[in-house]
């Protein structure tokens, strides 16, 4: 004969495991809206609260889904979805647009984009006309360099991706005078010593700099209104005259 106390308890684990499933359920359908509502693996807090906006105290849903890895918090206000929950990578690019802004992707990291330099950058490198800033985030390292606002937008491509995506790029012109007039230690006042910086310091073939658009680096000199810009863009004009 079944005692009452096995019975007892077989009812109460019983409720316990419909009420496991039903979480489950919920918590599996929280999901589902999400991945409908947000197409991109890139969003900030609206987006993610408009997403659950049907549902009960919306930021303890957040908080429990930043502890079980659905999403990722790159920084306060920006996230991307979690490994497993991802239909297409990441772009870090598009996130240092979104981390510190106004910004575009620049320097060494725009310099090896193009092919101009030969080694990569750890760090997703951008210039911003505000304060520099650093931030170290789940997913690797943004630095934001100071450059002055005059010259800003000059050289600057929108680069979109297959699902439509897009994130600011240095242009490769953009690139080389961006890391030049970034790098406050340079004392450089010749073209000889320009030279030496873009061939020997950042190794960018002469090839390459060949290649450069140089309307454009006029446009960036006369955009940047300084003679250590005017310098550097003399240099490269100068040595396609030497190579032709």
């Amino acid at each position: 004969m079944v005692s009452l106390d096995f019975l007892v308890t077989l009812r109460i684990l019983c409720r316990h495991i419909d009420d496991l499933l039903y979480k489950k359920e919920h918590y599996m359908d929280i999901i589902s809206t999400l991945r409908k509502t947000i197409p991109w693996e890139e969003f900030d807090y609206q987006a993610l609260l408009h997403a659950l906006n049907d549902y009960a105290h919306p930021r303890d849903k957040i908080t429990d889904l930043l502890a079980k890895g659905v999403i990722v918090r790159v920084k306060k206000g920006l996230y991307i979805f979690g490994d497993a929950y991802r239909t297409r990578p990441y772009s870090r690019e598009i996130l240092a647009n979104l981390i510190y802004g106004p910004s575009c992707v620049s320097l060494e990291y725009a310099l090896h984009y193009h092919g101009l330099t030969p080694e990569g950058s750890a760090a997703l490198t951008s210039v911003t006309t505000k304060r520099g800033r650093e931030f170290q985030t789940p997913v690797g390292l943004f630095l934001y360099r100071t450059i002055p606002g005059a010259g800003f937008h000059v050289g600057l491509q929108r680069i979109e991706l297959d699902d439509g995506r897009a994130f600011l790029l240095a242009g490769p012109e953009k690139a080389v005078v961006d890391k030049f007039r970034s790098d406050r230690g340079l004392q450089i006042r010749t073209r000889r010593g320009c030279l030496e910086y873009l061939l020997d310091s950042l190794r960018i073939a002469a090839e390459d700099l060949n290649r450069l658009d140089v309307d454009l680096l006029d446009r960036l000199a006369a955009a940047c209104q300084t003679p250590r810009v005017q310098l550097l863009v003399d240099s490269i004009i100068y040595l396609r005259k030497e190579r032709s």
